[in-house]
């Protein structure tokens, strides 16, 4: 993870710490939103990871969809994964 991903991990893991055992667990999405937060900005840093985190929370909402979201894969991953 980069300096910068880190950086913006920091709330997300201050919220996990803090607030989300107040609040509940009631997220409408598996994984839950900051989990994909987490998960996004590791796989692809702080710009790209830091704008699917934000679509993913501006989706939550009791308008939007619910279920099962994974973070998409990086280009590179699926590059790996294409035959040759």
């Amino acid at each position: 993870m980069t300096p910068l991903a880190r950086l913006f991990a920091l709330p997300i893991r201050a919220y996990r710490a803090i607030l989300s055992p107040w609040v509940g667990f009631n997220c409408r999405y598996q994984p839950t939103c900051s989990a994909y937060a987490l998960e996004a900005l590791e796989k692809h840093g702080a710009l790209k990871g830091g704008w699917l985190a934000v679509s993913r929370i501006a989706r939550c909402n009791p308008w939007g969809g619910c279920g099962y979201d994974p973070v998409p894969e990086t280009d590179e991953s699926r590059e790996e994964d294409r035959p040759r």
